[in-house]
C-alpha cells in the first residue's frame, strides 16, 4: 500500500488519482488489527460484545475496557486504537450532557450518532489533523424507539444496523450474523448468540488469551445500559465455551 500511496498519503486532505484518501485507509487498518467487536439488535434489547485481547497477564482484569456508558440508556463499544476511542467517548458524553442540559431529556441515539460522526468526519478534512483510528458501535433502548444500533467508521460515515461488527474478524462475524433474523430474537437468545460469535471468531493461534466483555440495554434492564450484567454475562460465556468445546470435539473426530 505504501508504494501505491507514495506522495498521496501525507495528508488527510489529499485525494489520490483514483479517488482514495489513504490516511482514512490507514486508519481503517488500525481498526482491523483490533479485537472483534459486535453489536446485535433484538426484539427488546441490544447487546454489545467485545473480544478483549489480553496482551499481558500483569494487567488488572478490567484494564483496557472497550465498552463504555455514554448516558443512562446509551452504550458505546470501541474497535481500534484505545486512546482514540476514549477521546470519542469523551466527545459523545459531552454531546449527551449538552443535549440533556438544553432539552432536559436523554439525547436520541440517532442525533448523538450524527453529531459524533460529524466530529469524526471533520478529522478527515484538514492536513493539520489525522483521522481517528477507531470504529465505534453505539446501542440504546427507549420506550418510543425501542432497540437501536449504529456504527461510525473512521471516515465519519454512519449507518443503523440490526447486527454489525468491527475488528480483525469482522468478515467472519458478519458471515455468522447473516444466518440469523435478529428482529424477533429474545434477549436470552441474543446474549447467547453474542457469546457464540465472539468465541467462534477468536483465533487461538494468534491471540491465545482474551476476555469476553458485553453490555446490555433493553426492557430486561429497564432501559439502563449495563456493563457485564449478571446473569447475562455468565450466560454468554457459557454459550461461547460450549460452542467452542463442541467445535473442538468435531475437529478431533
Amino acid at each position: 500500500m505504501s508504494s501505491i500511496g507514495t506522495g498521496y498519503d501525507l495528508s488527510a486532505s489529499q485525494f489520490s488519482p483514483d479517488g482514495r484518501v489513504f490516511q482514512i485507509d490507514y486508519a481503517s487498518k488500525a481498526v482491523e488489527k483490533s479485537g472483534t467487536v459486535i453489536g446485535l439488535r433484538g426484539k427488546d434489547s441490544v447487546v454489545l460484545a467485545v473480544e478483549k485481547i489480553v496482551t499481558s497477564p500483569l494487567y488488572e482484569e478490567d484494564a483496557g475496557a472497550r465498552i463504555f456508558t455514554i448516558d443512562k440508556n446509551i452504550g458505546l463499544a470501541i474497535a481500534g486504537l484505545l486512546a482514540d476511542g476514549r477521546y470519542i467517548v469523551d466527545i459523545a458524553r459531552q454531546e449527551a450532557a449538552n443535549y440533556r442540559q438544553q432539552f432536559e431529556r436523554t439525547i436520541p441515539l440517532r442525533h448523538l450518532t450524527e453529531r459524533v460522526a460529524a466530529y469524526v468526519h471533520a478529522y478527515t478534512l484538514y492536513s493539520a489533523v489525522r483521522p481517528f483510528g477507531v470504529s465505534v458501535i453505539l446501542s440504546a433502548w427507549d420506550e418510543d424507539q425501542g432497540p437501536q444500533l449504529y456504527k461510525i467508521e473512521p471516515s465519519g460515515s454512519s449507518f443503523g444496523y440490526f447486527a454489525c461488527a468491527s475488528g480483525k474478524a469482522k468478515q467472519q462475524a458478519k458471515t455468522e450474523m447473516e444466518k440469523f433474523n435478529y428482529t424477533e430474537m429474545s434477549t436470552t437468545d441474543l446474549v447467547q448468540n453474542s457469546g457464540r460469535i465472539i468465541y467462534q471468531v477468536h483465533d487461538e493461534l494468534k491471540d491465545k488469551d482474551f476476555r469476553y466483555e458485553m453490555s446490555l440495554v433493553g426492557k430486561e434492564t429497564n432501559g439502563v445500559h449495563r456493563l457485564n450484567p449478571a446473569p447475562w454475562h455468565a450466560m454468554a460465556i457459557e454459550a461461547g465455551e460450549a460452542f467452542k468445546n463442541e467445535d473442538d470435539s468435531d475437529n478431533e473426530i
